[in-house]
């Protein structure tokens, strides 16, 4: 067996989910299901695939619903620790707050994995660890061709493949998606205060590029990619993932369902204790733990979550094109 790219990683799992509202209300975003698996789940079993067992996930936004689905690791067969933070200290304040443990046992520079806990992808990992140790850059950045400059930024390489600086959303200069994975040297981030908010594309990396050319670089690939950044881009990937294993508009639900003969629910993503009762209509939704569906409603392409008994929370989602 060849020996594996990372000896270890760090999972970003603290962010507080913003545009997955109301949804992370009830979960953070690592903790939600896609078909039916929590987001870190399958991270965490992408990693594992490839040998990457020596794992940290940083934690802050309803850490409870995180743990309980992962716990130690072990029955994924990784070791899993955990890395605090109030408050959440961004991507880059982040890895600065984990490095004890990212770090442990190392006298020397170690290279570390960082992936984002909202993101799936097919990113060859030894390709990106040799790209990385040839390029002699602090931090290697794993894009694609930008698929979407209206919804996403951008990354701007030279003929190198320098980084050279990043786009905002909407821009026309060509440029590439960052796909939520980095090969990154520790030493990146000991400069930064510990527990103090930095970010890495906004406040670091420009640091860093200002520096020394070259020290931050992208990996560029054709890699799959498949976002869970909103409720829409949750139900999408989970009916994907549905389709592909041959359950076509069938996604996962949860556990404790219950949903009356009577009921119609159609492509829709049902978490943890949901009841549909006697006539409902739920198409295209995503329905979170705990939400009874009343008798004769009908919903339609909304994120519904319960915050109190009896309480519903809804959010259009807008549609869902697959």
């Amino acid at each position: 067996m060849n020996a594996a790219p990372f000896s270890r990683a760090l999972v970003l799992t603290a962010g507080l989910g913003t545009r997955l509202r109301p949804l992370t209300l009830v979960r953070a975003k690592a903790a939600v299901p896609v078909d039916g698996e929590p987001l870190a789940r399958r991270v965490i079993r992408w990693l594992t695939d490839q040998g990457i067992t020596d794992l940290v996930l940083n934690l802050h936004h309803q850490p409870d619903s995180i743990t309980a689905v992962v716990g130690d690791g072990t029955d994924l067969g990784a070791r899993v620790r955990y890395s605090w933070e109030s408050p959440v200290l961004g991507s880059a304040g982040g890895p600065r707050r984990a490095l004890p443990l990212l770090r442990e046992g190392s006298v020397s520079d170690p290279t570390l994995l960082l992936v984002n806990g909202d993101t799936l992808t097919g990113v060859n990992l030894s390709a990106l660890a040799e790209h990385h140790t040839r390029s002699g850059a602090l931090v290697t950045m794993a894009l694609i061709p930008n698929p979407w400059p209206d919804k996403y930024g951008g990354v701007l390489l030279d003929a190198d493949g320098t980084v050279t600086g990043f786009t905002r959303r909407g821009s026309t200069v060509p440029s590439f998606h960052f796909i939520g994975i980095q090969a990154a040297q520790a030493s990146a981030f000991e400069s930064l205060p510990d527990g103090v908010p930095v970010e890495a594309v906004l406040e670091l990396y420009p640091r860093l590029m200002a520096e020394r050319r070259g020290a931050v670089t992208g990996f560029v690939s054709d890699a799959t990619f498949q976002d869970i950044g909103t409720p829409a881009d949750l139900l999408r990937t989970s009916l994907e993932l549905a389709a592909a294993d041959g359950r076509p508009g069938r996604p996962r639900w949860g556990r404790g369902v219950v949903v009356d003969p009577s009921a119609s629910v159609e492509r829709s993503l049902l978490w943890d204790d949901v009841v549909v009762e006697a006539g409902a209509r739920v198409s295209e939704c995503v329905v979170a733990d705990g939400v009874r569906i009343p008798a004769g409603a009908t919903f339609t392409r909304r994120a519904i979550v319960r915050t109190d008994p009896g309480v519903l929370v809804t959010a259009e989602m807008g549609t869902v094109t697959f």
